[in-house]
């Protein structure tokens, strides 16, 4: 799959997040031949979780493995310090990002340790995230700790 593919991937799974009652954001983890071998959304509304961001719930569901350093983490939005922080720790070589001009993540760490990342600036993903930062701020602010 392309990373627009796998971008549009994970959009679904942002969408179910938002239908869901949470945070609209949404992740794959694929491997070196664009397969997908996991997937999550955000889950901190609705487990009550508060580590239970699309990025750490798709590494989760990927499980054990030892092949971390072949795979592709796409995320609809700018991975968080501590999503990014996972990402660095199981050493997954390449970020796509579907937008970060609703948020701006931890991107500086991952260029400081010299992960590839790809920012698309997928309109669906920057309209998905808007609409739900002005339908639901209080929410929004909680997540990113404001």
């Amino acid at each position: 799959m392309t990373d627009q593919e796998l971008m549009r991937e994970a959009y679904i799974e942002a969408l179910k997040g938002y239908q869901e009652g949470g945070l609209p954001i949404g992740s794959v983890l694929a491997d070196a031949a664009g397969k997908i071998v996991a997937r999550g959304h955000n889950q901190r509304v609705q487990t009550g979780d508060p580590t239970a961001h699309a990025e750490v719930v798709c590494i989760r569901n990927a499980g054990r493995r030892r092949d971390w350093p072949k795979l592709t983490l796409v995320s609809t939005l700018s991975p968080c310090v501590m999503c990014t922080g996972t990402t660095l720790l199981y050493r997954i070589s390449r970020v796509v990002i579907g937008e970060n001009k609703n948020f701006l993540g931890a991107e500086d760490l991952l260029d400081l340790r010299r992960v590839p990342v790809s920012v698309l600036q997928d309109d669906q993903c920057i309209a998905l995230m808007a609409k739900f930062v002005r339908e639901k701020p209080d929410l929004w602010n909680e997540d990113i700790g404001l």
